[in-house]
């Protein structure tokens, strides 16, 4: 359930898949009405793999997702489903083929051609480099992925307030759930490389506890791990005691860390990531003066409706 993750071994199919994404959740962006923090144009993990919520286009209704069981990029709608091999190949190429897919299945779509949030951004129109792609490499992030979004969607559960889906952003690739103290946040000062500065604002507009887990990606070494952070972040938060004991708090991300063999590797995995997300949110929320006692209840138990009457 906890497979295991190297950025030596599998980054490489990692970085391929996050410049690939990039062309995918550009689609719903340019397609769907604007929704608070972006959470239109976030990928969704399935059982095999990720995907877009449903893109409503004038010609129709359709969903694209990347199959990373059978390896395939999809297209689906009312009249199928067309597909595309994932492997090795430049993102140029890439991008010539989903857009051409995409077209043949009579969809108008004309996306931005730039990567956000990737320094430096090669349009994919341009970019030549050969990429990789490991099918085990793909399966063991896929797994990974299911794994965490079962703890994340548990970890939610126990949240009243405004409280994100856990979705996956493409452009960070990392799959994330931020609680909001129901509190207006300063304005978001910007500047995270090829993203609007209006985004980001918008994204940060009110004040957040948000925890995620990002494999890897494009444009940066290091992970895969887990991260929580909050915005603004409130005084002494990076001397806060969080748990488990592997976590450290990184100034230069600003965020505290918790490397993803820690967890795998912990006597109970599902226990130690959760101890983690518990307890950075708790440190925000108890340094940040949030109404906790309105916010939160019992973590969810399934086919159990929360007790309203006591």
């Amino acid at each position: 359930m906890w497979p295991a993750l190297s950025h030596g071994r599998d980054g490489p199919t990692i970085a391929a898949l996050h410049l690939f994404s990039q062309i995918a959740g550009k689609v719903p962006t340019v397609l769907l009405p604007w929704r608070n923090h972006g959470w239109h144009l976030t990928l969704h993990v399935t059982p095999r793999g990720l995907a877009t919520e449903p893109v409503h286009a004038a010609e129709g209704t359709f969903v694209l997702a990347f199959d990373l069981v059978d390896h395939l990029f999809t297209l689906v709608d009312r009249g199928g489903r067309r597909t595309l091999k994932l492997r090795p190949m430049a993102v140029v190429d890439f991008h010539a083929a989903a857009m051409a897919m995409i077209a043949e299945a009579g969809y108008r779509v004309r996306i931005s051609g730039t990567p956000n949030e990737i320094a430096p951004a090669i349009p994919f129109a341009e970019d030549r480099t050969p990429r990789a792609y490991d099918s085990d490499s793909a399966r063991r992030l896929l797994d990974a992925l299911l794994a965490a979004d079962r703890i994340f969607r548990r970890f939610r559960s126990s949240f009243l307030g405004k409280v994100s889906p856990v979705h996956f952003f493409w452009g960070s690739f990392d799959l994330a759930v931020t609680r909001f103290s129901g509190r207006r946040a300063p304005l978001h000062p910007g500047g995270i490389p090829n993203l609007p500065d209006a985004v980001t604002r918008e994204a940060y507009s009110h004040e957040v506890s948000s925890a995620g887990f990002w494999p890897g990606g494009a444009g940066a070494e290091g992970g895969p791990f887990f991260y929580a952070y909050a915005y603004p972040a409130p005084p002494a938060f990076a001397e806060a005691r969080v748990a488990p004991a592997a976590a450290r708090f990184d100034g230069a991300l600003g965020e505290f860390i918790l490397d993803y063999d820690a967890v795998r590797n912990a006597e109970n995995p599902d226990a130690a990531l959760f101890a983690f997300l518990d307890s950075t949110y708790a440190a925000a929320a108890d340094l940040g003066g949030w109404d906790r006692a309105a916010l939160e209840c019992a973590v969810g138990e399934p086919g159990v409706p929360r007790d309203v009457a006591g």
